[in-house]
């Protein structure tokens, strides 16, 4: 098998998009879960991820979710870019806390697709929704 059909598989575009991403190695994102269309991320909320209020920033449940998103939409063997996102935070997050996220592919077009990731906590309680939409590009990885 050459490397081209090699690089078309799920895990092996990840770990691409991994080994260029200093933000999600910064997070210590975990691949829990990839395959054609759906992605499970996880990771431990650190005293660096807090905001003012000693509770994690906002954009730590968004980054997770983003990326979810990312590893989703790309997994199909194409470069996609979200084009719009929007999340919903329904509980606090904690210093210490494991968060998981989980997407799942809504619809997929020709040129866009649409996503839904949770993120859940340690204890698998919902603490943030998001809804993602990408552009798929006719870039092959």
């Amino acid at each position: 098998m050459d490397r081209l059909h090699e690089i078309k598989k799920p895990r092996d575009i990840v770990n691409v998009m991994m080994s260029k991403d200093e933000f999600s190695s910064w997070m210590d994102l975990k691949v829990v879960s990839i395959e054609k269309g759906n992605c499970s991320l996880s990771c431990l909320i650190r005293k660096e991820m807090l905001n003012g209020f000693s509770i994690a920033h906002g954009g730590i449940a968004y980054s997770l979710a983003d990326s979810t998103l990312a590893f989703a939409a790309n997994s199909h063997g194409y470069q996609s870019f979200s084009i719009e996102t929007s999340i919903s935070h329904l509980v606090k997050v904690n210093e210490g806390d494991s968060l998981t996220s989980v997407s799942k592919e809504i619809h997929r077009g020709n040129k866009t697709a649409l996503y839904h990731i949770d993120v859940y906590n340690q204890q698998s309680k919902l603490v943030a929704i998001m809804k993602g939409t990408v552009y798929i590009s006719k870039i092959v990885w």
